[in-house]
């Protein structure tokens, strides 16, 4: 007898068509990166099941984040990004911390968008992530530190800290991303 690992996710039902794809490729690519089985029911629960993989247990999470990216809003091409070991997803609920109004929350995802999408653009640009900023959530996709980095933003917004503030914040960690990155290069004698 196999014993099978086994994820269920509810999702969006307008997100169902995303996590399927065109023809069920985008369940296919899931599938054969993560050699798991995906079941994807009209009214929105997306169950992942697959035997447990001794040369990569997280096959099953990393399937189950791919599925939570899309629900989210993010883009088949950016959720299968999330294969990779260094790619996490984060998701930022905006009701913990402002409630179950539907004007405060779209007033703070205001904030985070920003106008013209600027804020959104900055950060993803900055720190190298990814944003969906849906429904009632944030989420990000990226690597550490530049995806800590956009996470601390994104709080700093929610708790109502000026957009210059957080810029001038982005900008110090950009400087130290890109100190770290010149010290991995740099030659040792």
């Amino acid at each position: 007898m196999i014993m099978l690992i086994q994820e269920t996710v509810r999702v969006p039902a307008e997100r169902v068509g995303v996590i399927v794809g065109r023809n069920g490729r985008v369940k296919r690519r899931i599938e054969e990166l993560t050699h798991s089985h995906v079941t994807v029911s009209r009214d929105g629960v997306v169950t992942i099941s697959c035997p447990p993989d001794p040369r990569d247990p997280v096959l099953i999470w990393k399937a189950r984040d791919m599925v939570r990216a899309m629900a989210r809003g993010f883009s088949p091409k950016n959720a299968l990004t999330l294969i990779d070991d260094d790619m996490r997803l984060v998701i930022i609920s905006l009701r913990e911390f402002v409630g179950t109004s539907p004007s405060q929350i779209r007033r703070v995802a205001g904030r985070i968008i920003g106008e013209h999408g600027r804020t959104r653009r900055v950060i993803e640009q900055t720190t190298e992530t990814k944003m969906s900023v849906y429904g009632r959530t944030v989420a990000l996709i990226g690597a550490d530190p530049g995806l800590e980095y956009a996470t601390r933003a994104v709080n700093m917004l929610i708790d109502g800290a000026p957009h210059s503030a957080v810029y001038r914040y982005l900008e110090r960690m950009r400087r130290e991303i890109n100190r770290l990155k010149a010290d991995l290069w740099e030659p040792t004698p």
